[in-house]
């Protein structure tokens, strides 16, 4: 039963500690002293944990309940709200102004509008690479021969890539300090050109209709985890991101309308994508559910049925088949794709929006938000009876669009 003001107000101490549950893991804690405390329990990576929400009258029921909320949404995203305090807790008066609070400050903000993975990435390259040379120098005073002194640390350890991401992560946390007041310039903008260019990184695909072939058997005799083995074989159906498709959750598959539906905050892009189900894809869908159906991610981690697995289980797989990175990885199966469809003809626009790519047009992008949907459904049957007989090692004649 939900807590009233009346109820909270009229709460009397007693000998020990007592709750009154309020819904959604929010509980009013009254101390024997008298003090009311607001305390949200949640659950985070299999754990269960306690969040303090404030103290009675000075958090309201209905600001604790926001509050709470604010965490549900935050878990939700795959966010711990607890770990997220611990990062952005306040400092003292004399740090506020330090690059790492600063930092912090700008991350708490932006942090939950972002893929999980991603904020991840962000607040760990800062904590392994920038916080300790800079992080306490006045976000006003740090120079542009400071910061590239930082970023060629890292590019002296083999990771240019890494040191123009922190390069383009301190300077937002400098934009942002001179949006709040605490610096006057953003002295990043100076180091234009003062690291090498970063080469392009593609992914390693095998887009050889035989080889492709050869992969696909090489896939269905993999002898690992069974739930290892379905992603394996989802992969090439599929074609999502690697991230998308181990955080995949049986609540957004609908098997009646063989379909998958991917929240925007799973999705790189920010937009919720479908994902139509070819007749070979539910079927390893029906299969596998009867493992892991009553949990929460279709493909659960080796640990913990609470968690999805690893980000490196596919291309470990792969690597146990024999493929090392620069001949196939999970999201080769994105390139055999793109680069299978577009040679047999099907429409540009229709591969790019299935592959969930971002639409430059906005206008256009509004406009086709919910268009090819049937010949998308067609495609990606289509793109399955082709993989079915390259693993039969058939001479395939793809079946086209108005074919």
């Amino acid at each position: 039963m939900a807590l009233t003001d009346t109820a909270i107000r009229n709460a009397k101490p007693k000998a020990a500690p007592y709750k009154a549950a309020d819904g959604g893991g929010l509980y009013l804690l009254t101390k024997p002293t008298g003090g009311k405390l607001w305390r949200l329990d949640y659950r985070h990576g299999g754990k269960r944990k306690t969040l303090a929400l404030g103290s009675y009258p000075d958090v309201s029921l209905s600001g604790a309940r926001q509050r709470r909320d604010e965490a549900r949404r935050l878990l939700a995203e795959g966010i711990d709200p607890g770990e997220l305090r611990k990062l952005t807790r306040d400092m003292q008066p004399r740090e506020a102004d330090a690059f790492e609070a600063v930092a912090r400050e700008w991350f708490a903000k932006f942090a939950p509008g972002w893929a999980p993975g991603h904020a991840e990435k962000i607040i760990r390259r800062f904590e392994r690479d920038v916080f300790p040379w800079i992080g306490a120098r006045p976000v006003g005073q740090v120079t542009a021969p400071e910061l590239l002194t930082v970023l060629r640390r890292i590019e002296a350890r083999g990771r240019l890539e890494t040191a123009h991401r922190a390069h383009q992560n301190c300077g937002a946390v400098f934009r942002y300090a001179v949006a709040t007041g605490r610096a006057e310039r953003d002295p990043s903008g100076d180091l234009r050109g003062a690291l090498p260019p970063a080469s392009k990184r593609h992914h390693a695909a095998i887009v050889d209709a035989k080889a492709a072939g050869e992969l696909l058997r090489v896939i269905d005799g993999y002898a690992g985890s069974f739930v290892t083995a379905c992603a394996l074989r989802l992969a090439p159906l599929l074609f999502v991101r690697p991230g998308e498709l181990r955080r995949a959750e049986w609540a957004e598959i609908d098997m009646d309308a063989a379909e998958w539906r991917i929240p925007a905050a799973k999705m790189k892009m920010r937009a919720p994508h479908l994902v139509p189900l070819a007749d070979q894809a539910l079927a390893i869908l029906r299969e596998l559910h009867t493992l892991t159906g009553r949990g929460r991610y279709v493909f659960h981690g080796a640990r913990s049925t609470d968690r999805p697995m690893s980000e490196n289980t596919v291309n470990a797989a792969l690597r146990r088949l024999g493929y090392e990175k620069d001949v196939m990885t999970g999201h080769g199966f994105r390139t055999l794709a793109s680069t299978t469809l577009h040679e047999q003809g099907w429409p540009s626009d229709m591969i790019e929006r299935q592959l969930a790519h971002a639409e430059r047009n906005k206008i256009k992008a509004a406009y086709n938000r919910a268009e090819h949907l049937p010949e998308r459904r067609r495609m990606m049957q289509a793109w399955a009876d082709y993989l079915d007989g390259l693993k039969q090692g058939a001479d395939v004649v793809p079946l086209r669009r108005g074919a």
